[in-house]
């Protein structure tokens, strides 16, 4: 996102002396330079803090070099300086400083090119924010920041820009020219620092959703827990009907409003659930429903420490518990896995050790929690692939996966939707949006198949991978039946096609990257 600077007046020049608006001083520092200034040289400086001892005054000076440097001093003056006062320091010796009052000056209202050359990265702090211009086509802020950091720190700069930056934020910029600044998302790259390290975390906890499901059916058709030899637990068998029920089939994944629903039950959107109250909602959400199974598993293992605390399974009991039994249960169960980069599509196929005997429930809640690390991974997928992009273009990503009731079969379906819309270039012209779809699922007789498809101002193109080489003839032979379906649904189509293999992996920037712009 780029940012204007609010006016066309030049800086002054640099090589000039600093006006002062006060008699000039000396203070004594209270430790020596140490070669931070020869004597003779000048530097700015402002007062970070005061306080009275005895019959003078201690300060704390913050001293800006001409290369941007900075150091704190401290030093004892006769007269009291306001915190926030700026100065002019000139060394009259290791230990003395001769000290002016700067004349205030309002921000700068343009940059010069020579003392920051094109590319040069700034840091700031946004000191204050004001809206100039609201309406549905475009808002305008004049925004005053501190910089932190060039020959230019502690200089306010005035911008104009369309962002409603928080006071107090901390912005990175790369100069452009005099009057244009590039954000750079800072905070976002802290951000993706950390979402990695969680995501490294959890892809060594996450198992494939077939693991426990497979054993959840065979643990409902024999009705006993091998742990205890007996019958399931009511409440237990409850939970086990409750997710195994809620999974879509074939059916409703075969239309719109059905496929729309599955996303809205997949689990992604748990947490944004509990967040608004929306707990009715919860009843469908396959994370919800694991949840649950993982609470009424832990009280029916013999010795179960937090039973007291995760015996119950409403709606909100659930909202009470549900981070302090997830960072219990998933912090115990750590697994060496690879450390995959987020981005990366699909999840690898990840089967646990095989169960000692079908329905030992130990085991089980070991699958449980290994199927809700991977929807988490999932979800911290999603947020680490949602950034905004050097050109101001804000991609959104949501990645999930859906276990689909395929006749007795379950498939679990993984998709990931992308929003890449770029900024609005003029008042009446909209902004463009490219919404791409990749699928990756494995249906029998077919085999392993990805589809990956994108859509920008009514063209569509696709590209498919088959792994069976039967299945990649039978694909290509039906395109240009899909090719008609997609016409009659009023869509352009690009290309269609479909390959024997597995899409190309390896490192990709997934702002850059667009497969095939028919619109182009």
């Amino acid at each position: 996102m780029t940012a204007e600077i609010s006016s066309p007046r030049p800086l002054p020049p640099t090589t000039t002396a600093p006006r002062h608006n006060a008699t000039e001083q000396a203070i004594k520092l209270l430790q020596p330079l140490e070669g931070l200034l020869a004597i003779g040289e000048s530097a700015s400086a402002e007062v970070i803090n005061l306080k009275q001892v005895a019959q003078s005054f201690q300060l704390l000076l913050k001293l800006t070099l001409a290369n941007g440097q900075q150091s704190m001093l401290q030093a004892s003056s006769n007269r009291p300086l306001a915190q926030g006062t700026a100065l002019a320091v000139t060394a009259l010796s290791q230990t003395r400083l001769s000290i002016a009052l700067l004349a205030p000056q309002g921000p700068l209202q343009s940059l010069d090119l020579e003392q920051l050359p094109l590319g040069t990265l700034l840091q700031a702090k946004v000191i204050s924010s004001e809206q100039l211009l609201s309406s549905k086509a475009q808002s305008l802020y004049k925004v005053i920041v501190n910089l932190l950091n060039s020959p230019l720190a502690g200089t306010k700069l005035s911008l104009e820009t369309p962002l409603a930056l928080p006071v107090g934020s901390l912005l990175s910029a790369q100069v452009k020219g005099a009057q244009a600044l590039s954000f750079l998302p800072l905070s976002g790259r802290l951000d993706q620092l950390e979402l990695s390290q969680q995501l490294q975390t959890q892809q060594g906890r996450q198992g494939s959703l077939e693991s426990l499901l497979k054993n959840l059916q065979n643990l409902t058709a024999t009705g006993t827990a091998s742990t205890s030899g007996g019958a399931l637990p009511e409440a237990l068998r409850g939970s086990i009907d409750k997710l195994l029920g809620a999974l879509p089939d074939m059916q409703q994944m075969s239309s719109a409003k059905g496929v729309a629903q599955a996303l809205e039950d997949s689990g992604v959107f748990l947490e944004a659930k509990l967040l608004e109250g929306k707990l009715p909602a919860l009843t469908q959400d396959l994370k919800a429903n694991l949840l649950r199974l993982v609470a009424q598993l832990l009280p029916a293992l013999p010795g179960a420490a937090n039973a007291a605390l995760l015996a119950g399974s409403s709606q909100g009991s659930l909202a009470q518990v549900l981070p302090m039994f997830v960072r219990n249960l998933l912090g115990n169960l750590g697994q060496a896995g690879s450390r995959q980069q987020a981005g990366n599509f699909p999840l690898p196929t990840r089967l646990l050790q095989n169960l000692e005997a079908d329905g030992d429930l130990e085991n089980l809640l070991r699958l449980a929690a290994a199927a809700v690390s991977r929807l988490q991974t999932h979800q911290l997928s999603s947020l680490a692939q949602t950034q905004i992009g050097p050109e101001g273009n804000l991609l959104t990503t949501w990645q999930l996966e859906i276990p689909m009731r395929n006749q007795q079969e379950l498939v679990p379906v993984q998709a990931k939707i992308q929003r890449d819309e770029s900024p609005k270039k003029g008042a009446k012209e909209p902004a463009e949006t490219l919404w791409r779809v990749e699928l990756a699922f494995d249906l029998p007789p077919l085999g392993p198949l990805q589809v990956q498809a994108q859509l920008a101002r009514g063209s569509v193109s696709s590209q498919l991978w088959a792994e069976l080489p039967s299945t990649a003839n039978l694909i290509a032979s039906e395109l240009n039946h899909l090719r008609e379906r997609l016409t009659d649904a009023g869509l352009n189509v690009g290309e269609l096609a479909c390959r024997q293999g597995t899409p190309p992996q390896g490192q990709r920037t997934s702002l850059e990257q667009r497969w095939v712009d028919e619109t182009a």
